[in-house]
């Protein structure tokens, strides 16, 4: 059975405040972040400001993955974190 929209985006604000209180993160994690942030900008249901979120979110994983030290990424992109958490919840 697939996620509801809703519960797709409770998980990717979970992975994301995972990623803002540990500093650290996996592959793993930005390799789902990437599919739940496809699933739910194909979903027309989801608030026009979020998609543009939804979109940096992607590029940070994607640049995540792609990163010779992924913690360190992490931790640079601490204050986007803040800023996506906050706008997801603002507009979901």
């Amino acid at each position: 059975m697939p996620l509801s929209h809703e519960n797709q985006v409770s998980l990717l604000k979970d992975i994301l405040s995972n990623h803002q209180s540990d500093c650290c993160g996996s592959v793993s994690e930005c390799e789902q972040v990437e599919r739940l942030v496809k699933s739910l900008m194909v979903n027309a249901d989801i608030n026009q400001n979020v998609k543009t979120v939804l979109e940096e979110i992607y590029r940070y994983c994607q640049n995540g993955i792609n990163s010779s030290n992924l913690d360190a990424h992490i931790t640079s992109h601490q204050n986007q974190l803040n800023t996506w958490i906050d706008d997801i919840d603002q507009f979901s």
